[in-house]
């Protein structure tokens, strides 16, 4: 089985578009990462109540909070453990189990203080009853397929790891290679695609990510998984906030909904092609293989 997920304020600003973008694309997931204008770190508690309410109302659920945690200096780690605490808090208030993070910039060469601080950001995790999740992002530590092993082999109790296809292109690594060596330990996908010779972002499977490779995989696992589109084919409120580089993409597309529901249809597409099939169940959408 393999639920879809979203980084719905792709699709819009307000959460009441994002949860319409996520009812109107059959998407009963979503990694929460801005809200109504604000970092999903930076939400009250009166705030992170609200957006669970209106998300369970619509009957959808947190998955994932996608936040900022980790991407900063390596300097600044330990400063940054308060902020580690009020997301947590965040997370608990959203009812999600688990939490996107990073693993610091500038932080080349100091393997040995990353693992250090993402053992003590796990603690903090584990005492909050949330499991924290590393993503591959461009120019943290855990950016290329060997310093993920590294990670990986760490073995740094409460830390599990999401793969993103488009994030090891853009950092020059085989994404067939990454996904052979890192299946078995990812705990979840994001679907992102890009192009390796012009750095423009497309729709699942029509670039270099190797995402029909993933999903065949997937299927030939028999796990069951879960995919999360964070397609960044149209600029939205917030992306300076996550990347600082100009995003360069190849189709146009008039609005953010437009562009979202473009990124749900060629997922799904591909999901068809390796014999999956829509259900709904239990009041959520799922893909099931024939």
């Amino acid at each position: 089985m393999i639920r879809l997920c979203a980084f719905a304020d792709e699709a819009g600003e307000a959460l009441d578009t994002q949860i319409a973008a996520l009812q109107n694309n059959h998407i009963s997931l979503i990694e929460v990462r801005g809200v109504n204008g604000k970092n999903v770190a930076d939400l009250t508690d009166d705030e992170a109540r609200a957006a669970y309410r209106a998300l369970r109302a619509a009957d959808i659920t947190v998955w994932s909070v996608g936040s900022p945690l980790g991407k900063v200096p390596l300097q600044e780690a330990q400063a940054h453990l308060d902020r580690v605490r009020r997301v947590c808090e965040i997370a608990r208030l959203l009812h999600a189990e688990r939490v996107r993070v990073f693993s610091f910039f500038e932080s080349e060469g100091r393997g040995a203080e990353v693992k250090s601080y993402l053992a003590r950001m796990c603690e903090i995790a584990g005492e909050h009853g949330v499991v924290f999740c590393h993503e591959n992002e461009k120019e943290i530590y855990g950016d290329t397929l060997p310093h993920v092993l590294e990670l990986v082999q760490a073995e740094i109790k409460g830390l599990q790891f999401v793969f993103d296809p488009a994030n090891y292109v853009q950092c020059g690594v085989d994404t067939a290679a990454a996904l052979e060596a890192l299946f078995d330990q990812s705990a979840y996908f994001h679907i992102k695609d890009v192009i390796a010779a012009t750095g423009q972002l497309v729709p699942a499977g029509c670039g270099d990510g190797s995402v029909p490779k993933m999903i065949e995989m997937i299927a030939a696992s028999g796990r069951d998984a879960v995919l999360t589109l964070e397609p960044h084919l149209k600029v939205f409120a917030g992306y300076g906030e996550i990347d600082n580089t100009e995003m360069q993409t190849k189709y146009a597309y008039k609005t953010n909904e437009e562009s979202f529901a473009a990124a749900a249809d060629a997922l799904k597409a591909l999901l068809v092609a390796c014999g999956y099939s829509e259900i709904k169940k239990e009041g959520a959408w799922i893909w099931k293989k024939a």
